[in-house]
């Protein structure tokens, strides 16, 4: 996933809508306790498994998604977030966390980097099914299994206002590159070195990026220096909720640039390797797509609904659930 992970120092545990301020020993030592306690799942009444995650609004809405799953299986289901990959994927490799909600090409490179170290080779591309076989490969070998990936993909992508487009007849990145406008690019600080950012749009689409306005990915802030003209385009992200809202729209990444953030399952072998708990996430991967992202974002981020009241709407509407 792109978002930037923050601090560990000071790192956020949630146990379903519960906020607990520890320190990174703190943290993991309460992924622990919850993960061994369980039984405050609201469903199933069978075994519980704990299910894993960050802490953004996608993120929460996964682990709801996940938990209706699985107790419409017969399992009590208990969510523990926090804010980055590096606190909750050691608890997955060890069966204090049973699920989580994952991003292929986001995790097969953090295995990469934890196996291969700092500037390994990228073993993810493009391509969602090749990522997807390297991420298993990284994964198999830590007692983790990797369920299928789904059409519901979050990657970075690049927007511009609707009349920009309109006026410059674009719809692709391709597009932009062979229109020779000059772009400022509202994006976050790290764009300029970064191969998906600046160095893929100028190296791959021959966009002329003039210049960086480092107001984050996605931010509020960024997204209205697109619309009042201040900047040309905006770094954000392929499920974002509320492009609309600033009358922008995504170019298409037409070449390939990004890397395939498919969501899909990851799970402890040993834990929840079970062929029942595959056959209720793949049930919800097979239907999710990344409109469906969208629209569940936007509730909750617009609509300010709770990530648990939107995601048992949406599995009972797919008929995932009985209610």
């Amino acid at each position: 996933m792109t978002s930037t992970a923050r601090s560990a120092r000071s790192s956020r545990v949630r146990r379903r809508g519960r906020p607990v301020l520890r320190t990174l020993a703190g943290a993991v030592l309460a992924l622990s306790l919850t993960a061994a306690c369980g039984g405050d799942g609201d469903g199933g009444g069978g075994p519980t498994l704990t299910i894993g995650g960050a802490t953004f609004t996608e993120a929460a809405l996964m682990a709801e998604l996940y938990s209706g799953v699985l107790e419409e299986a017969g399992y009590s289901t208990d969510i523990v977030s926090v804010d980055t990959r590096e606190l909750y994927a050691p608890e997955l490799e060890r069966g204090e966390i049973d699920v989580v909600p994952e991003y292929a090409a986001t995790m097969a490179e953090y295995l990469n980097v934890q196996e291969n170290g700092q500037g390994a080779e990228l073993v993810a591309s493009s391509d969602v099914q090749a990522t997807v076989e390297a991420l298993r490969d990284l994964a198999e070998p830590r007692g983790l299994k990797v369920l299928d990936a789904g059409d519901a993909v979050n990657q970075n992508a690049f927007a511009v206002t609707e009349d920009f487009a309109g006026e410059h007849g674009l719809t692709t990145l391709s597009d932009l590159g062979a229109s020779g406008l000059p772009i400022r690019l509202a994006a976050g600080d790290d764009c300029p070195e970064r191969p998906f950012c600046q160095i893929g749009l100028e190296e791959t689409y021959g966009i002329d990026i003039t210049g960086i306005d480092p107001k984050g990915v996605g931010t509020v802030q960024a997204k209205q220096a697109v619309q009042d003209g201040t900047d040309d385009m905006v770094l954000v992200t392929t499920t974002d909720a509320t492009l609309e809202q600033f009358g922008l729209v995504l170019l298409e990444d037409d070449q390939g640039l990004q890397l395939a953030d498919n969501l899909l399952p990851v799970v402890n072998a040993d834990t929840a390797g079970a062929q029942d708990i595959a056959d209720a996430l793949d049930a919800l991967t097979r239907v999710l797509t990344t409109e469906d992202l969208i629209e569940l974002n936007r509730q909750v981020d617009a609509e300010r609904q709770q990530p648990g009241e939107v995601a048992r709407a949406y599995l009972a509407d797919q008929g995932l659930t009985g209610s």
